[in-house]
């Protein structure tokens, strides 16, 4: 019985230090802890953005050039997170988000460049204007792949696929248990 409320009590603990509430502006890195294997929603200003899987279990969020107006929000509840940044400015502006490698993403990014590397989690993301370069790996690892573009390139490799013009999609079921579902609206997309 007092192995069980031990037990119970360090589970506790470890869900409360999992909960943070970070508001920073213009502070550059910005990071708060989070499981691995959580779901990660993001919001994303129009910029060029590096989204990174690493080992650590912690969401880090850092950019270049440093300004004093950009602003980022990381709420974590458990072992979901939503993580917003705003202000950003129109010219070269570069950041990078670091994940845990196992985190099931839901992104969204009104224009700019984003890329995605090395998550191994489900992934939803849309980007309305500009390129998402997203690295899938393997086929089989995946139950499902829909990816498509209103307007512009769509590129596939693990699957032999490369199309353009308008209208374009591709949808793959398979024997892996992960999801990915890409979409851009005018631009390219590219999974490899």
């Amino acid at each position: 019985m007092r192995a069980i409320a031990l037990a119970l009590l360090s589970l506790s603990t470890a869900m409360i230090a999992q909960n943070a509430k970070v508001e920073e502006l213009g502070r550059n890195p910005v990071e708060a802890k989070f499981a691995s294997g959580g779901r990660v929603r993001m919001d994303l200003c129009s910029c060029g953005i590096e989204l990174i899987g690493t080992d650590q279990p912690r969401l880090r969020v850092s950019y270049h050039p440093d300004r004093d107006d950009v602003k980022v929000r990381i709420h974590v509840s458990g072992e979901r997170a939503d993580l917003q940044i705003t202000n950003c400015p129109r010219n070269n502006f570069r950041a990078t988000i670091e994940v845990p490698k196992s985190s099931t993403l839901y992104v969204r990014m009104f224009a700019g460049e984003l890329n995605v590397r090395d998550i191994s989690g489900d992934k939803d993301v849309v980007l309305h204007f500009g390129q998402l370069t997203m690295d899938i790996g393997k086929p089989e690892d995946y139950a499902r792949v829909n990816a498509s573009v209103n307007s512009g390139e769509l590129d596939v490799s693990p699957f032999s696929v490369s199309k353009g013009g308008l209208f374009r999609s591709f949808d793959q079921s398979g024997p892996g248990k992960h999801r990915v579902y890409a979409h851009v609206g005018a631009g390219q997309l590219e999974l490899r």
